[in-house]
């Protein structure tokens, strides 16, 4: 047992998004964010022995948890990538277009969150990182040693959400000048002291970690490529469920199922119907929110928020 196995994760909306999918007993399927596997193995349970299951994640400690669900079933198999880059390796695989369904589950994972070690969490003290592969990139302690105060806001601002971004920014500046920062705790008794009206029920640095998380791991930058990478593998017909845990994400991935959906805006004058123009998926259902019992069993799953294409 690793040191990971201490730090739990229930999968939000795991009925749902297996509803969403639509499983084939014997189709071909990719889980984008492995994260600890819940909802890979609640898939494997519904696949047939012909069933196929890839995973994907960033994150090394993920993928000893996938080698380990690999090991003890051949329907499986995990890749060290980012989901923005499945078209890739299904093309690699010659699988590309072939693909049943697409479940992506955003955001960071339970263990990564509790792990101070890992450099998330704002709550417990650990080395300032914040990589979901700390093996690639900039950590976010090289970051905010090194960025300009206008930087810091802006990634603050519009990762974050963040309406006291200038003042942030202005006291990170500050006191870096004094001593490097190398510790969450640090850093968020920098923020909480810059923040002067704190939101009910949550710490006020949570807004700014958010932020330099996102920006960190190009968050948003992977989702928009993922979804697209997403919509190139599956085959016509295959699902594409996404859980998305706050608001940048979800009207990213609403804009753009519902973009494909309607198709490429045309001139108003040209001779054509609506019907006319082609589209690429079917939106499926409204969006779905955990219940109160699943809010009240897992309060993390409170923002959570699925949506459901179709590919046509």
């Amino acid at each position: 047992m690793n040191a990971q196995s201490n730090y739990q994760h229930v999968s939000v909306l795991l009925n749902e998004a297996l509803e969403g999918l639509a499983i084939k007993p014997d189709g071909l399927y990719i889980d984008g964010t492995f994260g600890r596997g819940g909802h890979s193995r609640a898939l494997l349970s519904g696949l047939a022995p012909g069933g196929r299951l890839i995973g994907f994640d960033k994150d090394p400690e993920a993928i000893r948890a996938g080698n380990e669900l690999a090991a003890i079933d051949g329907r499986f198999v995990v890749v060290q990538r980012s989901f923005a880059d499945m078209a890739q390796e299904l093309k690699d695989k010659g699988l590309h277009g072939k693909v049943d369904g697409v479940l992506l589950d955003l955001g960071v994972s339970s263990p990564q969150l509790d792990d101070p070690e890992r450099g998330f969490s704002f709550l417990h003290d650990g080395p300032l990182d914040m990589r979901m592969n700390p093996g690639m990139g900039q950590s976010a302690a090289d970051w905010v040693n090194s960025a300009s105060e206008s930087d810091i806001a802006t990634v603050l601002k519009e990762y974050g959400e963040e309406r006291f971004s200038k003042r942030m920014a202005r006291a990170v500046v500050t006191r870096r000048e004094q001593q490097a920062f190398t510790r969450t705790g640090d850093l968020a008794a920098v923020l909480k002291e810059a923040n002067p009206a704190w939101e009910k029920g949550k710490h006020p640095a949570t807004r700014a970690f958010q932020g330099i998380r996102i920006f960190i791991n190009r968050e948003l930058d992977d989702l928009a490529d993922g979804l697209r990478a997403a919509l190139e593998c599956l085959a016509p017909g295959g699902r594409l469920v996404v859980i998305s845990f706050h608001s940048l994400e979800d009207r990213l991935v609403k804009q753009f199922m519902r973009r494909e959906a309607k198709g490429a805006p045309l001139p108003r004058d040209l001779p054509i119907r609506d019907i006319d123009i082609p589209v690429s998926v079917n939106l499926v259902g409204k969006a779905i929110k955990p219940t109160a019992a699943e809010i009240a069993a897992n309060p993390r799953s409170r923002s959570a928020v699925l949506r459901i294409a179709e590919k046509r």
